[in-house]
């Protein structure tokens, strides 16, 4: 994951490298929107900015288009949570729910069945780990959660302990 800004933060699963030059591009866009308009960029403004960046290098002679599809979290003007996905070929699309990398087909099955747009944040992480487990091996080295808090406007991402006590949490539930 790549922190763009205090209320923004964009997740990927592909090329390492590639991930970090369009993080970098992003963060200078959104300085320059900072600069411009004295306000910070809404997440919708940097996945569309991302998307454009990405379908360019799709039709560019002599470059190779992005190898990564991203998750782009934050708030809209309204203060309201955003996620949105981004592929290879500049398509952009908004989620309620989503995972994108290795076993994603796995964890979007589950979210569908599960996912419910009225639950708590508690509840919440709970089904998001869960969904987690469904596809990769339980500990703290293999997740990163970011949280979206309403509260204070902030993408925040849970500690090792947190995260660990999350995953325990989960797997009491399953197993007894």
């Amino acid at each position: 994951y790549k922190r763009q800004d205090e209320n923004t933060c964009i997740a990927f699963a592909g090329l390492n490298a590639d991930a970090r030059i369009l993080a970098n591009m992003a963060r200078v866009e959104a300085q320059s929107y900072r600069l411009s308009y004295e306000d910070a960029p809404t997440v919708d403004y940097i996945a569309r900015y991302i998307s454009s960046c990405q379908q360019k290098f799709t039709q560019k002679g002599g470059a190779r288009p992005f190898g990564l599809s991203n998750f782009i979290c934050g708030f809209d003007q309204l203060s309201r949570p955003r996620l949105f996905q981004t592929e290879p070929s500049g398509f952009c699309t908004e989620w309620k729910a989503n995972a994108i990398g290795r076993n994603s087909k796995q964890v979007r099955e589950f979210l569908e069945k599960n996912f419910a747009p009225d639950l708590n944040r508690e509840d919440t992480l709970r089904l998001v780990t869960r969904a987690l487990l469904e596809s990769v091996e339980a500990n703290t080295k293999n997740v990163d959660i970011a949280i979206i808090s309403t509260e204070d406007r902030r993408v925040q991402f849970l500690g090792e302990s947190d995260l660990q006590k999350a995953i325990d949490y989960v797997i009491c539930l399953l197993y007894t």
